[in-house]
């Protein structure tokens, strides 16, 4: 199940006939509405379920799937993560990335100096920031994910090259 993404977690049942409370985990939680079926994790179990309803309440997707049709039910699902296989995925525009496929990458300046690796994005209101582990360092290297500063990422090589601003390593 590596390469499925990842976009949702049950956080409860919502009412009595199975309804489900869905913490959307991309960025696009609209994008329920294009599915028809998706895969239910909860540990190791994994199991199909097709989609009856969708709508969305309060920053939460309220999902009905088939098959689950009281609370109890619903309520086993709790914490179950919700994946798509990579078909499903929403086309990315240019310059845009899918965070899986930047976590890991070595991130290097344009004069060819190795920073460390991008370990975490933080996503941030205006723009994301990603975390470089840098070698030997306890703290990471926080890089604006602007164009200024990313100049390339070569998700096949899993390099990403940078330009730091002024002053930005003595942070």
């Amino acid at each position: 199940m590596a390469d499925y993404f990842d976009i949702g977690v049950i956080v409860k049942p919502q009412g009595i006939k199975g309804e489900l409370r869905v913490f959307p985990t991309t960025d696009d939680p609209k994008r329920f509405s294009l599915l028809d079926r998706a895969d239910i994790a909860l540990g190791t179990d994994v199991r199909t379920y097709g989609f009856e309803r969708v709508w969305y309440q309060k920053g939460l997707v309220i999902l009905k799937l088939s098959g689950i049709d009281d609370m109890d039910r619903a309520n086993r699902l709790k914490g179950a993560v919700i994946r798509i296989p990579p078909d499903k995925a929403l086309p990315l525009g240019e310059d845009e990335y899918y965070h899986r496929d930047l976590i890991g990458m070595e991130v290097f300046t344009r004069e060819g100096e190795r920073l460390g690796e991008l370990s975490e994005i933080i996503e941030t209101g205006a723009n994301d920031v990603y975390a470089v582990k840098t070698d030997g360092a306890e703290n990471k290297l926080l890089i604006p994910a602007i164009k200024g500063c990313i100049i390339g990422v070569d998700t096949d090589k899993k390099i990403m090259t940078v330009s730091l601003p002024e002053g930005l390593r003595g942070l």
